[in-house]
């Protein structure tokens, strides 16, 4: 039977599927009730991986360094299908840990064959067979973004393999693609047991180097793919999400967390998820980003408290939520109201489980602003969010989450913004510094960098940048500016226990727009692959190939 006329959900295709990292991928996908196509090496088991998925799920073998072979492989996808909804680019080998001057160039090249050249050619002939509205997922690695020994191909490889993520966003965003990547730290996989086999690496010490003190399950991993391959994730393209547990925020002599004399349970095995109603508080939620960032919560159950300068707008946004949400007026330069209104809630609910800690952008250009204008917008979005992040920090139990509000455009200075652009700096290294203090008790941060979205602030930047709404569309790759609700589910998944070993990063919420900067194509922004190039396909070498 044509499985185009059985086809139940979207088409995964997972390289690397056969272990570690890709069977984690291919359980999490097949639970969701994709349809996943497994693929890895030949003897690699994806043949019985493939049967012990059943119908309509697939295992095919593939060696991603040949390119014929991949051609065929998409010829293949082709024919039994109709569409390709996501792929995930996991296939790669390992560091081989051996010095430079004692790597032969054959080695190194090939790591680059199976790490970089093999998700190009993969993503290229894939995306042939993708509508609007698919995601192609990289899943590239902490050493491509942090400099160690030994790992010289490996981390190349890693670090060419996101800035290609940027470059196909850039390309392929007029066709509806979006293109992201995952930048893993240290996951207990066999990849990795093998090296710690082998005396290559001291797992111990790598531990005590992160500050979660432990290593990340496979399952973490793909579940931070499965978000941003989600209709969830929408305007996020063109970046790469660090799911390291807070390794990269920590630039300390010793150690992040304690030496422990066992491995930790939760490196085994996936907890037990607390299901009960959590309580968030949402500071400037009252409007925009911060009303839909309560509703969200609110959507799932959860008490949201309402924290905005605004009391008359917390009051009747909680009026539409529902009774047991709280509207709360707080000024948040005042560090007496913030102290109160923690010490309230603790009175009340005895702990908070999670931290919005939303901002109030204010967009002056640099000619008008005095230096009491500058230090009033500092001590509202920095100062403010200092005070507000340590008040709940001291207000939390394990396993509760801060988010702060920072903006995509802190890495990209704005001309007219210099302090828009110092105090979101700032509140990225705020959260990074919480990291390493707070992890050891359990308590996770991370950023959420929003782009242009549809807000009175959007609006404001439009009109200080003097750029007409036409104009501001063809500088994002996704051709259009942002809803707070899109901002919303990308703080809801970050305060999901999906996003357990997700700490300190940054996720950019803005359409690629920093994407679109950083990749310099030219004054064409998200310029689209030409359909000969898209669709012309050379005769493959049918080698030992695709056994279904």
């Amino acid at each position: 039977m044509d499985d185009r006329q059985v086809q139940r959900g979207q088409v995964i295709v997972v390289t690397g599927a056969a272990g570690g990292i890709g069977r984690a991928l291919v359980d999490t996908f097949a639970a969701n009730g994709d349809i996943v196509v497994a693929v890895d090496l030949p003897d690699s088991g994806v043949i019985e991986l493939g049967h012990e998925l059943g119908q309509p799920h697939l295992g095919l073998e593939l060696d991603v360094s040949r390119e014929d072979d991949v051609i065929a492989f998409g010829a293949l996808l082709e024919k039994r299908f109709s569409r390709i909804g996501v792929l995930v680019n996991n296939a790669g080998i390992g560091p081989t840990m051996a010095a430079t001057a004692d790597t032969p160039v054959e080695d190194f090249q090939r790591v680059l064959a199976v790490n970089l050249v093999g998700p190009y050619s993969v993503a290229r002939e894939i995306a042939k067979l993708m509508n609007p509205g698919a995601a192609i997922v990289n899943v590239a690695s902490l050493a491509g973004l942090l400099g160690n020994p030994k790992r010289n191909g490996y981390a190349a490889s890693k670090a060419a393999l996101t800035s290609i993520t940027k470059s196909l966003a850039c390309g392929w965003a007029s066709r509806g693609i979006r293109v992201t990547a995952v930048a893993p730290g240290y996951v207990r996989t066999p990849m990795l047991a093998e090296l710690e086999r082998s005396g290559k690496l001291d797992v111990s010490a790598i531990r005590r180097r992160v500050p979660m003190g432990r290593l990340a399950r496979p399952d973490e991993i793909a579940r931070a793919v499965r978000f941003l391959a989600s209709a969830q994730a929408s305007y996020i393209t063109g970046s790469t999400l660090v799911v390291d547990g807070g390794c990269m925020s920590f630039n300390q002599p010793g150690g992040a967390h304690q030496a422990q004399d066992r491995t930790p349970g939760a490196e085994l095995i996936r907890p037990v998820e607390d299901t009960d109603a959590r309580t968030v508080v949402v500071m400037d939620g009252a409007k925009g980003i911060g009303a839909a960032i309560a509703r969200r919560f609110a959507k799932n159950g959860d008490t949201v408290v309402i924290a905005d300068g605004d009391g008359g707008e917390a009051v009747k946004l909680a009026g539409l939520l529902g009774r047991k949400h709280l509207p709360r007026r707080v000024n948040r330069t005042a560090e007496s109201e913030v102290v109160s209104l923690f010490e309230e809630l603790r009175e009340r609910f005895g702990h908070i489980d999670v931290f919005v800690n939303g901002m109030n952008d204010t967009l002056v250009p640099d000619i008008e602003q005095s230096p009491e204008v500058l230090k009033h917008i500092l001590d509202v979005n920095l100062t403010g969010a200092f005070t507000c992040v340590r008040e709940a920090a001291i207000s939390m139990r394990p396993g509760s989450v801060i988010l702060n509000f920072g903006s995509s455009f802190s890495l990209s200075p704005l001309a007219p913004g210099h302090a828009y652009s110092a105090y979101n700096a700032g509140i990225d290294m705020l959260t990074r510094c919480t990291v390493a203090e707070l992890a050891p008790f359990g308590i996770r941060t991370a950023t959420v960098a929003p782009g242009h979205i549809r807000t009175c602030a959007a609006g404001g930047l439009a009109k200080v940048d003097g750029i007409d709404s036409a104009s501001l569309r063809q500088r994002i790759l996704l051709g259009r500016v942002g809803d707070p609700e899109e901002v919303a589910e990308a703080a809801y998944f970050l305060a999901s226990f999906d996003a357990s070993y997700i700490n300190g990063s940054i996720l950019h919420v803005d359409g690629g727009s920093i994407s679109a900067r950083e990749a310099a194509w030219g004054s064409e922004v998200g310029g689209e692959i030409s359909t000969e190039r898209m669709t012309r396909r050379r005769p493959a070498t049918r080698r030992r190939l695709l056994s279904p």
